[in-house]
């Protein structure tokens, strides 16, 4: 066997790619393509923010499989200073178009008051400290000299610059950049513009912030001197997050979900992630012939959008952090369950979801296979970036407020060093024990139906991974089916007759994006797909 490596930035993989290469293992390579995609993806990821893997030991390949999965959990947890209530008069509404909820002046969303205590150093310092071979500062060492000499800004990040905030009352990337001195410093051209297409973009004070980490150790993130610096300008200017939060985090190590799905095993993430409402959703698919329905035929489309509708309406009053409520894991994730939803579904009684807004789609992924046959499938966030960068230290911090229910009650409302919910959903598919699938993706609540359908497409219909990740997608989450632009509008007029569905402005894109490796169970050969919604690529070595 090879190994094999795949995300959405071609010089992270790059990188991860080298450390295979050069004798490491998946996880050296995951951790290091992680810091590189925190310099590249500087809103989408880094150390500001927070993460969830999924990982598949070598020793365990065929003896023990899915049921000796492991996961980390180092989540963006609300800072000590919060309360239940704090935003109830002053909240708005949920964002329509998705992605959080409103305050009255996006508090929760942009600034100081919207960071959480940032969790991806711990975790991928863990990480490397239990399973890696390479040391904590050779992982850093990519992300250092990619910070230090710049790189070129691809035609994705570029957009995300210049793109439009998803409802009048939301932000866009560039106004998280705008509304902070040191980010409008780093980010920005002198006369206010972002960088474009082909232009290469330095940021020297994130490279020396690696530096120390890579010299001091990860501790220095939490109690030392980075630590020190952090928390004085989280505190001088309104922060819930107290130098205590930051003394005090600790990663979580709860089980994987697993589930079965015609004759394999699914491991993936734990709530208050998306897992359990994949392996629901898997459940229900599993009560048809989808092979007789035709892949992507209208019939095809409503029948997975309604099982899509009926794994939401489980998860949206039910899900959150389990520390502070009571998660119905079995029942969510159960067979029975879903046996109940076929009846439903078989009868087109109408599926009644209430509301939930999802997180930010700004998030990133990295799927790695080595040669000893370790899988990793890890993904990371910022959310969309609270914006705020502390003086001198050059990266922005997650700003999973935004993500939090405003009004106290709810599963998901606020509560001091809570977790919100989230859509990351980090997996690994097995056969008889052995991994087949390694897969995940950023895109909020989307990963989950996104990751399902590429899970479907390669168990039921035989496609190949690249071909599974390319195949147009569709989502359903409420009160309207949305699809890639691919799906051609006469299939979507006959879905019409049954169920709202509308058309979106991409042909890739615009969901979830995928980024997946297959392993073959006999040979070993590796093949992988990155989603052509964004610029990424499967590297094999």
């Amino acid at each position: 066997m090879s190994g094999m490596i795949v995300a959405p930035q071609p010089l992270a993989v790059e990188e991860g790619a080298k450390v295979l290469m050069t004798g490491g293992n998946a996880i050296d390579a995951a951790v290091t393509c992680a810091f590189v995609q925190a310099i590249v993806s500087p809103q989408m990821c880094g150390i500001g923010g927070y993460l969830i893997l999924t990982l598949h030991q070598a020793e365990n390949n065929g003896d023990g499989g899915a049921a000796s999965a492991v996961t980390i959990d180092a989540p963006a947890l609300a800072g000590s200073k919060v309360t239940p209530d704090m935003w109830q008069d002053t909240a708005i509404s949920p964002n329509p178009s998705g992605w959080g909820y409103f305050v009255e002046g996006k508090v929760n969303d942009v600034g100081y008051q919207s960071v959480c205590v940032p969790g991806t150093v711990r975790g991928l310092a863990t990480m490397l400290e239990r399973w890696g071979t390479i040391s904590w500062d050779e992982a850093i060492l990519p992300a250092v000299r990619i910070a230090r000499d710049g790189f070129t800004v691809g035609g994705y990040l570029a957009a995300g610059w210049r793109g439009r905030a998803s409802h009048p009352g939301a932000a866009s990337l560039l106004d998280y950049v705008a509304a902070n001195a040191e980010a409008r410093r780093i980010y920005l051209h002198d006369d206010g513009t972002p960088y474009g297409p082909g232009e290469t973009l330095r940021n020297a004070d994130y490279g020396e912030t690696l530096v120390q980490l890579a010299r001091r150790g990860p501790d220095d993130f939490y109690t030392g001197q980075l630590a020190s610096r952090m928390s004085t300008d989280l505190a001088a200017n309104g922060s819930f997050v107290t130098e205590r939060d930051l003394i005090d985090y600790k990663i979580r190590e709860p089980e994987a979900v697993t589930g079965t799905y015609r004759g394999f095993t699914v491991a993936t993430a734990p709530p208050p992630h998306g897992g359990p409402t994949l392996i629901a959703l898997l459940n229900i698919l599993e009560g048809y012939d989808l092979n007789a329905l035709g892949h992507n035929s209208a019939e095809y489309v409503h029948l997975v959008s309604m099982a899509m509708k009926a794994a939401f309406a489980d998860r949206n009053p039910h899900l959150g952090d389990p520390r502070y409520v009571d998660v119905p894991l079995e029942w969510m994730t159960s067979k029975a369950r879903a046996f109940e939803w076929w009846e439903q579904i078989d009868t087109g009684d109408p599926i009644d979801i209430s509301f939930v807004a999802p997180e930010s789609p700004d998030t990133t992924h990295v799927s790695v296979v080595d040669a000893q046959g370790n899988a990793v499938a890890l993904t990371h966030s910022l959310g969309c970036s609270s914006g705020v960068v502390t003086r001198g230290l050059g990266f922005m911090y997650n700003n999973s407020m935004v993500n939090f229910r405003p009004w106290p009650g709810h599963p998901n409302s606020i509560a001091p060093h809570k977790s919100r919910t989230t859509g990351m959903t980090p997996t690994i598919v097995f056969k008889d024990g052995k991994p087949v699938l390694v897969i995940g993706a950023p895109g909020a609540t989307r990963i989950i139906t996104s990751v399902a359908q590429v899970i479907v497409n390669v168990l039921d219909f035989g496609m190949s991974v690249s071909d599974a990740v390319l195949a147009p997608r569709f989502d359903c989450q409420g009160d309207e089916i949305q699809c890639q632009a691919r799906i051609p509008e006469f299939v979507c007029a006959r879905v019409r007759k049954q169920h709202p569905i509308r058309r979106l402005p991409f042909s890739h894109g615009g969901l979830a994006l995928v980024h997946a490796i297959g392993l073959d169970p006999v040979t070993g050969a590796l093949s992988g797909g990155a989603d052509t919604g964004s610029g990424g690529m499967p590297l094999e070595v």
